[in-house]
C-alpha cells in the first residue's frame, strides 16, 4: 500500500510539473493578440501602450532568429504560437513557432511552391480562429487546420472548384488574398471569372459553400469588414474596383470601379469611421476616399476626393487622427484623410511597409532598416533606427504581447519592445 501510495505521489507531481511546463508560454489576451493580416481589425494598428520608443543603437533586444524559408507571408500570433507560410525546397508550408523561443513546434505541407521573378513562396497571410488556421497557398490551395493537433479539416482547389466551364483565373503573381472570418463564414476572392463565383464564403467548420457572388478578374487585395449605420458589410478589392457584399447572402450592395495597369490592386481598403473608405493603388492610378449612405437598408457611395499624391504599390497604408500614413511607391508619406493634401513625404526606405503601436509608426524598409516615428502630420522624425536584417523585406510587421515581428526570404526575428527590457 505505502509502496501505491508513494508511486501515486511521484506520479502526480510529474504530471503537476508538465502542466507548469505547459503553461510557461506567455499567452496574451485577445486584445493582444496578432490572429490575422493586419492584425486584430485588419488596420494595421496594435492597441498595445508601454513600448520602448527610444532604442538603443543596437536596436531592441533580439528575443530570438528563427530560419524559415522564403515567401511574403504576414507573421500571426495567438496563445503563445506564431504561424506563417513559408517555401522551401519543393513546397509551401504553413509553420508554428514557440512565441518564447522562435523553435518550430510543426509545420505543414499545403501545396507545392510558388515560383516567380518576383519571388517564390506564399504570398497570403494564415487567419487564426480559436483551435483553427486558415490558409491560402500562392497556387490557391484553401486549407482549415487545426492547430493543436497540426491536422487538415478540410481544404479546396481553388483554381478547379470556382471557374464555371474552366478553371479559376489565379492572379498572375500568385494568390495574395488572406482569408476573413465572419461569424461562422470564411469569406475568400477565388479567382473565379464566370457564373458569379469570384467571391466565395465557406462553412469555417466543414468548408462547405454557403454561397458565392460576383463576377470579376482577381487581385491581390485582402478583404475588410464593416459596419455603417447598421449594416454589415464585407468590401473586397479586385481587379475592377471595389464591391461591397452582403457577408450572409452574398448580396452585392455596391461597387465602385476602379482600374489599374495590369489589373492589380493589393493593398487592403481601410476604413475611416464612421462612414469612409480610403483605397489606393500603383500602376498609373493613385488615391480615393469614398463615404458610404444608407438608405432603406441599402448602400450608396459618393467621392469625396481623388488624386495622385499617394500610389500604394502593395504595402497597406494606417490610419490615425484624421491622417493618412503609407508608402507613395519608395516615399513614405503623410496626407490629411479629408482632403488628399499631402503633409510631409520621405525617402530612403525603399517600398517598405508599416504598422502602428501606441501612437508610434514602426516601419520596416524594403531593404530590412527598421524605423520609429511618433504618428505626426507636422513632420516625420524618427526616434529610432537599426539595420535589422538584410535582403527583401515585402512584409508589414506583426506586434503581439510587447513582442515586434518581421521576416525576410530566409528568416524570422521577435524582438522585445517593452519597457525595461
Amino acid at each position: 500500500m505505502n509502496m501505491l501510495f508513494r508511486f501515486l505521489v511521484v506520479l502526480g507531481v510529474f504530471f503537476m510539473g508538465v502542466n507548469c511546463s505547459q503553461k510557461q508560454e506567455p499567452y496574451e489576451s485577445s486584445n493582444l493578440a496578432w490572429p490575422q493580416w493586419r492584425g486584430p481589425n485588419r488596420d494595421g494598428i496594435s492597441t498595445e501602450t508601454g513600448l520602448l520608443k527610444n532604442w538603443p543603437p543596437e536596436g531592441p533586444k533580439i528575443l530570438w532568429r528563427t530560419k524559415i524559408g522564403e515567401g511574403f507571408s504576414g507573421i500571426v500570433i495567438s496563445h503563445g504560437r506564431v504561424y506563417t507560410m513559408f517555401g522551401e525546397g519543393k513546397g509551401e508550408y504553413v509553420g508554428c513557432f514557440s512565441v518564447q523561443s522562435g523553435k518550430e513546434i510543426w509545420r505543414l505541407w499545403i501545396d507545392d511552391k510558388f515560383n516567380s521573378n518576383k519571388g517564390d513562396g506564399p504570398r497570403s497571410t494564415p487567419t487564426i480562429d480559436g483551435d483553427l488556421i486558415f490558409a491560402l497557398s500562392a497556387n490557391g490551395k484553401l486549407h482549415a487546420i487545426n492547430t493543436k493537433h497540426a491536422k487538415k479539416i478540410w481544404k479546396h482547389n481553388l483554381k478547379k472548384e470556382f471557374g464555371g466551364r474552366k478553371k479559376a483565373v489565379e492572379p498572375w503573381r500568385g494568390y495574395a488574398t488572406s482569408p476573413l472570418v465572419e461569424g461562422n463564414l470564411l469569406l475568400v476572392e477565388v479567382g473565379g471569372v464566370s457564373n458569379g463565383k469570384s467571391l466565395v464564403a465557406f462553412n469555417k467548420t466543414d468548408g462547405d459553400v454557403n454561397w458565392t457572388s460576383y463576377t470579376t478578374a482577381p487581385s491581390y487585395a485582402s478583404p475588410i469588414a464593416i459596419t455603417v449605420d447598421g449594416i454589415r458589410q464585407v468590401i473586397f478589392f479586385p481587379a475592377k474596383g471595389l464591391v461591397s457584399i452582403a457577408p450572409q447572402d452574398g448580396h452585392i450592395y455596391w461597387e465602385y470601379p476602379w482600374k489599374t495597369d495590369y489589373g492589380i490592386n493589393a493593398a487592403t481598403p481601410i476604413f475611416i469611421a464612421p462612414d469612409k473608405i480610403f483605397i489606393s493603388s500603383g500602376y498609373n492610378q493613385g488615391a480615393v476616399v469614398l463615404q458610404l449612405q444608407v438608405a432603406e437598408n441599402e448602400v450608396s457611395v459618393r467621392k469625396v476626393w481623388k488624386n495622385r499624391v499617394m500610389k500604394n504599390h502593395f504595402s497597406t497604408s494606417i490610419h490615425h487622427k484624421g491622417y493618412i500614413y503609407g508608402f507613395d511607391n519608395a516615399f513614405l508619406k503623410c496626407i490629411d484623410a479629408n482632403t488628399g493634401a499631402e503633409k510631409w513625404k520621405h525617402r530612403g526606405l525603399g517600398k517598405g511597409s508599416l504598422v502602428l503601436a501606441d501612437s508610434q509608426l514602426i516601419i520596416l524598409g524594403e531593404n530590412g532598416k527598421l524605423v520609429t516615428a511618433a504618428a505626426r502630420s507636422s513632420g516625420f522624425d524618427p526616434n529610432s533606427s537599426v539595420q535589422a536584417v538584410d535582403g527583401k523585406c515585402w512584409t508589414a510587421p506583426s506586434v503581439a504581447n510587447g513582442r515586434l515581428y518581421i521576416r525576410n526570404q530566409h528568416e524570422m526575428v521577435c524582438f522585445d519592445l517593452r519597457q525595461g527590457s
